[in-house]
């Protein structure tokens, strides 16, 4: 499930296969971009912003890409057989000499100046993971609809820029309060902590090929270690009606809208206060990938 940390890393791939060299082969297949053509053009860097990828490319052009939830860039050394799907979910191939980077199912593709890149990505927050982060204005951002549900607010990426379902429900259990609670109503020194607590989970993350949220919690940590078995990654997401890691009682899960869905969310019902779902809007668990 790309978030803030998994299109960090795709753009850090993307970024040392492609910036400073010239582009051989370009194709791009989306039918608004099937005359456009990259080739001779040296791309210049790949940001990341949020959960959006720029590919910024001589000739004040960017190549805007967003995963969404099923999305994927993977770059490919010269000869190297390709392996991310079928040939028909490929909408972006860019190569150069070395290296050939492949986009699949990616939602949203367009080519734009790099001048109008807030055409984009100008309605994003701060973003967690980027040289804009600023934790007050993030804050005061989550705070402007008190009564909005904070998972709710978590998730909208014009509050700030990079969290999404997984790193919702893990930043809500570390907290201590469920996803529904009016994020007005979260207690003034967890209100404060939240954006440090946020980048720290995200930053921690960016490195790693398997998320996990457990491992800088010593007490977790030990009483999994002494029964010889690795603590499990994640506090919530996914574990559901697993017991909970800290007192034992189930996990739950339920929807939760985003504004555009419903996501399964996770909480634990005794570590976590506030208000939940009712037991009629329940739902049962389902496979996840949290990578």
């Amino acid at each position: 499930m790309p978030e803030g940390d998994t299109v960090w890393q795709a753009a850090r791939r993307l970024h040392s296969a492609l910036a400073g060299k010239v582009l051989i082969r370009s194709d791009l297949r989306v039918p608004r971009l099937a005359t456009a053509d990259l080739t001779g053009r040296t791309v210049l860097d790949v940001t990341p912003r949020g959960k959006h990828l720029l590919t910024r490319i001589e000739g004040n052009l960017t190549l805007h890409s967003h995963l969404r939830m099923d999305g994927s860039w993977k770059v490919f050394a010269h000869g190297q057989r390709w392996a991310g799907g079928p040939a028909h979910q490929i909408r972006a191939i860019l190569g150069n000499a070395a290296h050939t980077a492949v986009g699949y199912r990616l939602p949203v593709l367009e080519l734009l100046r790099t001048s109008d890149e807030d055409r984009a990505v100008g309605h994003l927050g701060p973003d967690l993971l980027g040289p804009d982060w600023d934790p007050g204005v993030a804050l005061a951002n989550l705070l402007k609809d008190p009564e909005r549900p904070l998972g709710e607010a978590l998730l909208d990426q014009r509050n700030l820029a990079g969290i999404g379902n997984v790193f919702k429900s893990e930043l809500c259990f570390l907290l201590g309060v469920t996803p529904w609670l009016p994020v007005g109503h979260l207690p003034a020194d967890r209100a404060a902590h939240l954006p440090e607590l946020a980048k720290r989970l995200l930053e921690d993350n960016r490195d790693r090929p398997i998320r996990r949220t457990t491992v800088t919690h010593a007490d977790t940590t030990r009483a999994t270690a002494s029964a010889g078995r690795r603590a499990p990654d994640l506090f919530v997401y996914g574990r559901a009606p697993r017991p909970c890691l800290r007192c034992g009682t189930r996990i739950r899960v339920a929807d939760q809208g985003d504004g555009s869905r419903e996501r399964p969310t996770y909480w634990c019902p005794t570590c976590q206060r506030g208000p939940s779902p009712a037991p009629t809007r329940e739902r049962r668990n389902r496979p996840h990938t949290a990578g």
